[in-house]
Parts: C-alpha cells; sequence; structure tokens
C-alpha cells in the first residue's frame, strides 16, 4: 500500500473536512467545493487523515511540502549519532606510562559520546588478588568522572573484571562540538587541512569504529 496520500481528483468521497492553508478549519464542505478552494489558492487538497468521518484534507503546496519533509529527513539522518561502546583492556599491575596512555584512550572515547567498557585481566596468581583490579578501575573512574561516570559497577566475569563508564554528554552534542572546532580551525587557516582536521572529521563521523586496546602479556 502506497504511503502518499491521496490529493485533488484522486480524493474520491462526497465531503470533506477542510483545514484551510494557515490552519485554520473550514469545516465540512462537499469535495467539489474543497476542489475549487484549491484552484482558488492555486494550492493542492490533500487528504491528511483519510480514516476521519468524513475525512480530513487541507489546503497546501504539496510539492513544497513533500521537498521541505525531505529535507528534515535528510539533517535528522545527518545528525543521527550511534553511541557505541569502546574496550580498554588493562592489567592489573600496569606501569604508571601504559596507564595513563590507555586513560588517554578513555578520555578520548568520553569526549566523543561514545561509553566505555574497561576489562582488568587477570592471569595466573594474580585471580586470587581481585582487589588490586578494583582500586584500579577506582581510580579510572575518579581520573575521568569529569567526562564519565560509572554506568556498570565493577565485576568479576571469569578471570576478568569489566566496568562500563558513560559520558556525560551525549554522541550528537560531542559531534556538534567537534564541527564547531574543525569549523573554527578551518576560518583561522583557510584553504589547509590539518592532521587536527582530519581527527575532528573522524570524530565527527556517523560511522565510529569500536576501538580495543589490550595489554602485552607479562613475561
Amino acid at each position: 500500500m502506497s504511503a502518499e496520500p491521496r490529493i485533488n481528483d484522486r480524493i474520491r468521497v462526497p465531503e470533506v473536512r477542510l483545514v484551510g492553508p494557515s490552519g485554520e478549519q473550514v469545516g465540512i464542505v462537499p469535495l467539489a467545493k474543497a476542489l475549487e478552494l484549491a484552484q482558488e489558492y492555486d494550492l493542492d487538497l490533500v487528504e491528511v487523515a483519510a480514516n476521519a468521518r468524513p475525512p480530513v484534507c487541507k489546503l497546501m503546496d504539496y510539492g513544497k511540502f513533500k521537498y521541505e519533509s525531505a529535507m528534515k529527513a535528510r539533517e535528522a539522518r545527518k545528525n543521527q549519532a550511534h553511541t557505541v561502546i569502546k574496550e580498554m583492556k588493562l592489567r592489573p599491575k600496569i606501569d604508571p606510562h601504559d596507564y595513563d596512555t590507555k586513560k588517554g584512550h578513555v578520555v578520548r572515547f568520553l569526549k566523543q559520546g561514545d561509553k566505555v567498557k574497561i576489562t582488568i585481566m587477570f592471569r595466573g596468581r594474580e585471580q586470587s588478588r581481585p582487589e588490586l583490579g578494583f582500586r584500579l578501575l577506582q581510580r579510572l573512574a575518579e581520573d575521568v568522572q569529569d567526562l564519565g561516570f560509572i554506568e556498570s559497577n565493577p565485576k568479576q566475569d571469569g578471570r576478568n573484571m569489566i566496568m562500563v563508564l558513560g559520558p556525560h554528554k551525549k554522541k550528537t552534542e560531542a559531534m556538534a562540538e567537534a564541527r564547531e572546532a574543525q569549523a573554527a580551525r578551518k576560518a583561522d587557516a583557510p584553504g589547509t587541512t590539518t592532521r587536527r582536521d582530519r581527527a575532528a572529521d573522524e570524530q565527527a563521523g556517523e560511522q565510529p569504529v569500536e576501538d580495543s586496546a589490550e595489554e602485552p602479556a607479562e613475561a
């Protein structure tokens, strides 16, 4: 069944409840009268509520209406954001430099409006010290608390301990900020494209790619 409404001569009912061009209620009128008014206004008679009794019809420029609807749908798709869950893997005895590196990735993910799944991997005798992983997760959550919050508290899952951080900003907000920052940089240096610009383009993209980082196995 077509989703297009019936318009003008395709409307086959004896009378309609007519709505004027500005949304005013004209009332129930014969179909012939409604079509006559449409010609006087140089507009279309569009059936907007076919199941009403009598059907509701409105006087409008149907071509303009379809164009504006298509543009709104296109803009909505453009601004649509898909929040994904990134993943970051750490060892309970991670060294300070590696911790700072991994924290930097988590900060970047949260700034992009994505959730982050933090996985602490226990091996060997480390499995008897779950408090090491718990403290590390708590430390990381505190270090990024300005950007995200604990959405799922730390919990043991076999040899791993998992926590999920959620961003304070929505994905759409993060994308809008990235586009604004990119535009500002291009305004400062017209005609040039920097590595930072390209990073902003990727950050504002509609199809983010899941990142995963894992510590190398200890000897």
